[in-house]
């Protein structure tokens, strides 16, 4: 779950919310397994204690297969995306270099290598580097 808030007093004031309110209906948090993860320039830790106990920190994680980091930038997971779309290329070889008609070829390509590229690239933030990464991908395929 995600929260997006300007300021440290309204952060906390929606997780306590939640927290009361899943109470209400039976549900507890598990303060273990719940990591806490600030985006911004200067990444500084949140302090969210529950129960006595400090919710954990962390620089990295994983949110509906994308990668996120405290500072915002996109570069890892667009390596990861470009990493994932050259291993289902190779997968398909065969496929993509066989003797079909060659717009059928980059339809296919299209279709199983661009996607999982481009996959969460709507939110993306990308600098020069990360697009010279994209350029480059293109031009392999």
């Amino acid at each position: 779950m995600m929260f997006y808030t300007l300021g440290d007093h309204d952060r906390a004031r929606y997780f306590f919310g939640l927290f009361e309110i899943g109470r209400c209906y039976g549900m507890e948090l598990n303060v273990e397994k719940t990591k806490v993860m600030r985006i911004s320039r200067q990444p500084l830790p949140v302090k969210i204690i529950i129960d006595q106990k400090q919710l954990e920190n962390v620089e990295s994680f994983k949110y509906l297969g994308s990668i996120l980091t405290n500072d915002g930038i996109c570069t890892f997971e667009i390596k990861c995306r470009i990493a994932m779309a050259k291993a289902a290329f190779n997968k398909k070889r065969t496929l993509f270099t066989s003797t079909l008609d060659l717009e059928l070829r980059q339809k296919l390509v299209k279709c199983y290598v661009w996607s999982i590229a481009l996959y969460g690239s709507e939110t993306w933030t990308l600098r020069a580097v990360d697009q010279k990464h994209l350029e480059s991908f293109e031009m392999w395929c």
